[in-house]
């Protein structure tokens, strides 16, 4: 047996219909856990997991909606309680503090925030009454780091870390493992898109660029990201907890 074997365990994905959230739910499946999938398009959520394992299932939800949540988790629950929560489900934004709206920071903390709560109550309250369970949290470098024009993202990726470390000590005695991720850029259609509305005829030299922002040359790939989230949700990963697991091509430390 692996390791890195979740046969037996139940995970929810959150935003796992695409991006990073997708590649964690393929390889929680592929590593033998039950997957269910939770995202704003149910269509998508139903259709990503049938791809991925004839277990897997996909249930609409807005993170952002507490009954929405709740529905999710208690369909998705019906046959068995959740064992690892994967809260990947965020949204984006560019701007600085002046540029940044009332309602472009209400969309940012709707989404990360309010809606990364919603998932990991509904979840808590079930890992408590039964034998534990393991939460991931999907953060950034941006909650620690100073990048430019990235305000609103900033705050609430800070915020996921806050409350990863919170949950983390809160439910000790609970049995419950709470860890966050923060990446740095992760080629996904996210960011294809992004190039491609703002710079329109310079994608591959923009493309460029923001690879190379990280020192080791290039963007991570959703699968990586997945790897470190498969070992965090782990056996083998049981004594650690309360942690930001960095995953940054050497951002942090080795920019000149």
């Amino acid at each position: 047996m692996k390791h890195t074997d979740l046969t037996g365990k139940h995970a929810v994905v959150t935003g796992g219909a695409s991006g990073i959230g997708e590649a964690i739910a393929r390889t929680f499946a592929e590593s033998g856990a039950v997957v269910s999938i939770l995202d704003l398009d149910g269509g998508k959520a139903s259709s990503t997991a049938a791809a991925i394992s004839k277990s897997a299932r996909g249930f609409a939800c807005d993170v952002t909606d507490g009954a929405s949540v709740a529905k999710a988790f208690e369909e998705a629950t019906k046959d068995a309680t959740v064992d690892i929560l994967v809260n990947s489900a965020g949204v984006a934004h560019v701007g600085t503090l002046l540029s940044t709206t009332v309602d472009d920071l209400d969309r940012l903390y709707r989404v990360n925030v309010r809606g990364t709560y919603l998932a990991m109550k509904s979840a808590v309250e079930q890992m408590e009454k039964g034998k534990g369970g393991t939460i991931l949290n999907m953060a950034s470098i941006a909650a620690t780091a100073g990048l430019p024009d990235r305000f609103a993202y900033s705050m609430s990726k800070g915020a996921v870390v806050a409350m990863t470390y919170s949950v983390a000590k809160d439910y000790l005695s609970h049995k419950i493992r709470c860890n966050c991720i923060s990446p740095a850029r992760v080629h996904t259609p996210f960011v294809d898109g992004f190039i491609s509305r703002n710079y329109p005829g310079r994608e591959a030299e923009m493309f460029k660029v923001l690879a190379q922002s990280q020192p080791i040359g290039r963007m991570a790939d959703p699968k990586e990201i997945a790897s470190l989230a498969l070992f965090l949700c782990s056996d083998e990963a049981a004594f650690i907890t309360g942690t930001d697991y960095p995953i940054d091509g050497g951002f942090f430390h080795l920019r000149g």
